[in-house]
């Protein structure tokens, strides 16, 4: 019961923590905010995690354990709540658009206003001063300290309680269970984000635009709100199991014992130097640069994955996050799995097991260079991409986009409401393409007479921006193809070098070993990742949203090209420093390994000399004994003859 309860538990948690990934483009949108500001927000949780976690750790063993995991799993349940409070104490979201009807009447206003600027002016009535994404993140911390008891109280009780035969088996299937999670998460994320955010509240028949927008936000308070349901209902069961599930109570007590008296002084004064002889272990320092580094690269790889597909490739964000759910977290679930029958099947020792998963990284990251060579050009937008005479220029300001062709219309540069002209440029809003009129409603609006469409400027124009169906399209299933392969060859070898933290220290070390590793990569890498790739991919943003009340909001349209460069220059030049880490760390490998070999046959042949020591002792004391006994046979007969 507690091994079901634990995987549920497990699934719970990976399901919000994919979700969360899978809503990023939606949260920047709802709440205009850069990506960097989402990777505070993602980050968040590994902040929540630390506030507690050596707490938890220390003092989690002595109290009731269930109930502890339980506590845990509601405050996750709270956290996901908060996240989607914002939904429902703002105001309906609202989208830059031109297409707006005149007051007190059917028709629609022209899309080319003449008068004065000054008529352009927004009202920010309703606009709240509090940033509501701080609920966001407040919600993800709390989410962090609530995960913090499940996993290492969960398998601490496993370990405990079960026989040693069944302690692998069952912290195996809790392991399977928490991949399983993610992939719902990335579905439900899909799935969320086709509907439109404020359904039911609405009509969408004046929705002016399609998932595939760049202001298209999804409902992604939805998902948060089925996230926290199933993580209440994972907080059930633990309330109903015991603190014990040893049957004798005199072995209980003497459990309870061993844990309530420990010498805490004594362990705390043996603690620093322990500390200090883990990190002057050369190899382990060695491992755990590299592992930093590479989990720097794979963290802010896989938090902006689902971004990249729908920036680069123009997809939407609900199939982005189904391909991610259905191809890409299977693939990497299979190659863990694989490594490890691998590494069991082969046999592999520690040098074995680290030239492996070495060998492997090293394939992933060849293949991955050839992602630099799937590239899609930019979307043509006058003023923005492309000049208003059709000439490429990448470089964007906001006098870029007025020209002789809509000098007669008082437009907004900082309005973003793309229309696609019938010469297959896209405008950044209809009064930008000097359209003078519109007919039809919501995504069935037509523009006409738009003076920068066309010689004659008599083309028309429908809502949305243009898509090309161009050689992007043919390049995105050769990419989401070398996708799954290389998440498959990378995971292969991560068995294999997690098999190096444990094998390269002492016994007595291990335990040390792995919850500083755990610290140290959630502090150096599940922190800082994601806010420093966001940072680097907002430097290739060409066009801004602003906000109704002034200041920067999401991005609306990015250098494609640059785009590409900087998120997979980032991600293979962190493992490129990895890699040439990892050369020392091969030769100080060898060189422990040689030295215990060494020290192996010494022993060995030390063992044997004391032994045959011992047997030659042995041997004397026998013929001691058997002349002893000799004398007092001969003294009996004697006494017997007499």
């Amino acid at each position: 019961m507690f091994l079901v309860a634990l995987s549920f538990a497990y699934f719970a948690k990976a399901l919000s923590g994919s979700y969360m990934k899978s809503t990023i483009t939606q949260l920047e949108r709802r709440f205009d905010i850069p990506s960097y500001l989402i990777g505070v927000i993602d980050g968040s949780f590994e902040i929540g995690n630390l506030l507690v976690i050596a707490f938890v750790s220390y003092f989690g063993a002595k109290l009731h354990r269930p109930k502890i995991i339980g506590v845990g799993c509601v405050l996750m349940s709270i956290g996901t709540f908060i996240i989607a409070l914002p939904h429902f104490i703002t105001g309906r979201y609202e989208f830059e658009t031109s297409v707006r009807r005149g007051e007190n009447s059917t028709q629609n206003q022209a899309p080319c206003p003449v008068g004065s600027p000054a008529d352009l002016t927004q009202s920010c009535e309703g606009e709240s001063n509090l940033s509501m994404w701080i609920y966001v993140l407040l919600g993800n911390v709390l989410r962090g300290i609530g995960e913090t008891p499940v996993q290492p109280l969960g398998i601490s009780y496993i370990d405990d309680f079960a026989t040693e035969e069944n302690a692998a088996l069952y912290v195996g299937c809790v392991q399977t269970i928490s991949v399983v999670g993610p992939v719902f998460g990335y579905l439900l994320g899909s799935l969320c984000a086709k509907i439109y955010v404020d359904i039911g509240f609405v009509s969408m028949d004046s929705i002016t635009i399609t998932p595939a927008d760049a202001r298209w936000v999804g409902a992604w308070w939805l998902g948060y709100l089925i996230a926290g349901v199933i993580t209440l209902l994972s907080a059930i069961p633990f309330w109903f199991l015991p603190r014990s599930l040893l049957k004798d109570p005199e072995k209980s007590t003497a459990e309870e014992k061993r844990k309530e008296t420990p010498l805490w002084m004594e362990k705390w004064m043996k603690f620093l130097p322990t500390l200090r002889t883990l990190l002057g272990h050369q190899v382990y320092l060695i491992y755990l640069c590299v592992t930093i580094i590479q989990l720097n690269s794979l963290i802010g790889m896989v938090t902006y994955k689902p971004k990249y597909i729908e920036q680069h490739f123009r997809q939407s964000a609900s199939k982005a996050n189904f391909l991610m759910g259905v191809i890409n977290i299977p693939a990497v679930a299979l190659g863990i799995f694989s490594g490890g029958l691998l590494m069991k099947k082969m046999k592999l020792n520690i040098m074995e097991a680290a030239k492996f998963a070495f060998g492997t990284s090293l394939i992933g990251y060849f293949l991955s260079l050839i992602f630099f060579a799937m590239s899609c050009d930019n979307a043509k937008v006058a003023g923005v991409t492309v000049s208003y005479n059709s000439m490429e220029t990448i470089s964007y300001d906001k006098h870029s986009v007025f020209t002789g062709c809509n000098s007669d219309c008082f437009c907004s540069a900082s309005d973003w409401d793309p229309i696609c002209g019938d010469n297959g440029i896209t405008y950044v809003s209809p009064c930008l393409a000097g359209c003078t009129s519109s007919a039809g409603s919501g995504k069935n609006t037509v523009f006409s007479n738009c003076s920068c469409i066309g010689a004659a400027g008599n083309f028309t124009a429908s809502t949305g921006q243009c898509h090309h169906t161009d050689d992007c399209d043919r390049m995105f299933p050769y990419f989401l193809a070398l996708s799954v392969i290389t998440s498959f060859i990378i995971s292969l070898g991560g068995t294999p070098g997690y098999m190096i933290l444990i094998r390269c220290i002492k016994p007595e070390l291990k335990s040390l070993a792995l919850g500083f590793h755990a610290l140290a990569t959630r502090t150096l890498a599940g922190i800082p990742a994601p806010i420093y790739f966001g940072a680097i991919i907002d430097t290739t943003c060409l066009k801004w949203g602003q906000k109704r009340c002034g200041g920067i909001g999401a991005c609306r349209i990015y250098n494609t090209t640059a785009y590409r460069v900087a998120y997979l220059g980032l991600t293979l030049s962190l493992r490129t420093i990895s890699f040439i880490i990892c050369i020392p760390g091969f030769i100080l490998l060898s060189h422990q390994l040689k030295k215990e070999e060494r020290n192996g046959i010494h022993g060995a042949l030390a063992n044997r000399g004391a032994e045959l020591e011992a047997l030659r002792k042995d041997d004397f004391v026998i013929s001691n004994l058997d002349h002893s006994q000799q004398t007092s046979d001969n003294i009996i007969d004697r006494e017997t003859q007499l």
